[in-house]
């Protein structure tokens, strides 16, 4: 995939990345209000998680969008943090929204290693 210009449409590929990361951002941020009405020590380990999470992938998806030239660097950066964020959910399989969380991690994290390893 070649970039012939600043006014290049993005690839299917980037565009369901690029959503991928938002579902995940919009996730997190539902996943944190839950968490904190909880309380407790073990959710302020998986606030922090959720926080970064949400911070990278709505990063991510802006960068991406405007064609950042550091967007297949955030791209892996984001996987990392989705990874981790998904993992942390995880340890809570009873809690509905940490495990749809999970999920919109996941995916998020596997297409952001697709993008980290292509020519953006």
């Amino acid at each position: 995939m070649t970039q012939t210009g600043p006014m290049t449409a993005m690839s299917k590929e980037m565009q369901d990345c690029v959503e991928a990361c938002m579902t995940a951002h919009s996730l997190c941020e539902e996943a944190m209000s839950s968490c904190m009405q909880m309380g407790g020590q073990a959710q302020m380990q998986i606030m922090r998680t959720l926080m970064d999470c949400s911070e990278m992938t709505r990063m991510c998806a802006d960068m991406m969008m405007r064609r950042s030239p550091m967007s297949a660097e955030m791209c892996a950066m984001c996987a990392k943090a989705c990874d981790m964020c998904a993992e942390a959910c995880m340890s809570m399989p009873d809690d509905q929204m940490m495990m749809r969380c999970a999920e919109a991690c996941r995916r998020c994290a596997q297409m952001c290693r697709t993008m980290a390893g292509a020519t953006m």
